[in-house]
């Protein structure tokens, strides 16, 4: 039985000169994405092993803390290895004449190079692996160097906690082991009579992990005791409405005491996801969030720059063909430092309010799109 399809599909063919270009560039992107974050923890290590083993510091803690300090030097890497990798494959396949042979027998630059550009693709797709593994790997680095404690205790106190939905809440005491909340007050922040402000204080609120009761599934739940649900329409006292209550089950506290008692974290430790929770729930306070969207963006922005690296270093490699391996390591680093240099800029100025947060992430990208298209186009085909 055969089957018909109405379109057809583009097939791309790798000829001999593609896989050898290809297999040219992922040889130095491997050694470059590799190399570099090694000479990184190299001199990082012989700066501060002094330092952590005067803190008692175990030597196979060090060791392990540098393996997870990997894949964070890889994701700022990345764009530096795209680079290379493009620069110093197109650079000897001009100098070895392959350029001049492709384009003798009718094949453009373009179609030459075509396949590092796919090969640059995959580039992006490790850059955003890497940029949901770093946060993870970053937080055990800071717990086995000593920088961030290990909670293990059964109690906290005197903590804010954000929640969805807008609601913050302001606990005294937490006691995991009898699951209760003392002094706790809860609150929305509302925009008028439609949407009120809706503050919720209590003495103490138990936890109840709910069971089957007569074949029915009873969700687990915050049972708040001796408190007072407040209505807040406006700013003036006559549109105030208070309730006193002796218990209340609340829908509103839906976490567990254990989720409670988590410590905060850094936006560092913090994947894309739980970022930009974060992210909203600060903005639902009224806090200025301003830089953390920036480095949220920057998450996608660094990953994709690798695709525009490729077009932009392409016929850079191609622009000066005669001086060698020395040309194009000069333009790799000048060109790296460039870029480097336009990422912390675009955080200064995506904090300070100057750009909106997300386009000051991505201009460094449109930057370098604008020289690449620019350079393709005037590229010798």
């Amino acid at each position: 039985m055969r089957f018909h399809f109405p379109l057809r599909i583009p097939h791309f063919a790798f000829r001999t000169l593609d896989r050898y270009a290809v297999g040219e560039w992922l040889r130095v992107f491997l050694i470059t994405l590799l190399g570099f974050p090694i000479l990184v923890l190299v001199i990082d290590l012989t700066d501060k092993l002094d330092q952590y083993l005067g803190r008692g510091i175990k030597p196979a803690a060090v060791a392990l803390s540098y393996v997870f300090y990997f894949p964070e030097l890889m994701f700022l890497i990345l764009p530096v290895a795209v680079l290379f990798a493009t620069v110093f494959t197109v650079g000897a396949l001009d100098r070895h004449s392959e350029l001049t042979a492709a384009k003798a027998s009718g094949i453009s630059f373009h179609r030459v190079v075509r396949p590092l550009f796919l090969a640059a693709g995959t580039a992006f797709v490790v850059g955003l692996l890497l940029g949901e593994i770093a946060p993870v790997a970053t937080s055990r680095r800071m717990e086995l160097l000593g920088e961030k404690a290990i909670r293990s205790t059964s109690s906290r106190y005197n903590f804010v906690y954000r929640a969805d939905g807008g609601w913050v809440y302001a606990i005294r005491a937490l006691e995991l082991r009898s699951r209760e909340l003392m002094d706790l007050m809860l609150e929305r922040e509302g925009t008028g009579a439609d949407y009120p402000t809706i503050v919720l204080a209590a003495e103490r609120a138990n936890y109840s992990d709910g069971g089957k009761v007569r074949k029915k599934v009873k969700p687990s739940h915050w049972t708040l005791h001796r408190g007072t649900l407040r209505y807040l329409a406006g700013t003036e006292p006559v549109e105030e409405y208070a309730f006193h209550f002796d218990s209340l089950h609340s829908r509103t506290l839906t976490e567990r005491p254990v989720d409670l008692l988590a410590e905060p974290k850094a936006p560092d430790e913090m994947r894309y996801g739980e970022l930009r929770s974060y992210i909203d729930a600060l903005v639902r306070s009224g806090s200025n969030a301003k830089k953390l969207q920036v480095e949220l963006a920057l998450k996608i922005a660094i990953p994709f720059i690798c695709l525009l690296i490729a077009l932009f270093g392409a016929p850079l490699a191609i622009s000066s063909p005669k001086s060698g391996a020395a040309w194009g390591v000069a333009a790799s680093l000048a060109t790296t430092f460039i870029v480097l240099l336009m990422f912390q800029l675009a955080k200064a100025v995506g904090a300070g309010g100057v750009l909106p947060p997300a386009l000051a992430a991505w201009t460094p990208n449109i930057l370098v799109g604008v020289a690449a298209f620019y350079l393709l186009r005037n590229a010798p085909t």
